[in-house]
């Protein structure tokens, strides 16, 4: 099974990819004109098509409190978009922490600020499919 995993922003969307479904990777970082999701939806789509993935792992970005807020209405409908325009399920991750983790793994690095800039979208995105991946563990 191949999977892919977005870490959606308001200008960027960071993926990556599993194709053994034990781990993910990096693969890359989209951007958009800020909150043109139409846009981000067509490249994601795009990318579905060269990879083709079995299913998608979209990050959820719920509140501290669990809430949904505005970030995270945004991603349940990009998701349902998605999963109606690509034929695939699109399993929500919660998505909390993420960026900051992988802001740390770049940081232990020593990756520069410039580049840490560059690829911390599809870190996190790594980070919410291998979160998926590891939880989804069917023995």
């Amino acid at each position: 099974m191949k999977y892919i995993g977005l870490d959606l922003g308001s200008v960027t969307c960071g993926v990556s990819i599993s194709q053994t479904g034990l781990i993910a990777g990096t693969y890359e970082t989209i951007r958009f004109k800020p909150d043109d999701y139409d846009s981000a939806l067509d490249q994601v789509l795009e990318v579905i098509a060269k990879e083709k993935p079995d299913e998608i792992v979209l990050g959820m970005p719920y509140m501290l409190n669990d809430d949904i807020g505005p970030r995270a209405q945004i991603c349940l409908e990009f998701g349902k978009q998605l999963e109606k325009e690509s034929g695939l399920p699109v399993h929500m991750q919660d998505e909390r922490m993420t960026t900051v983790e992988s802001e740390d793994i770049l940081l232990q690095a020593d990756v520069s600020r410039k580049k840490r800039k560059k690829v911390i979208d599809q870190m996190a995105a790594v980070a919410i499919l291998q979160r998926w991946l590891d939880s989804s563990k069917r023995g």
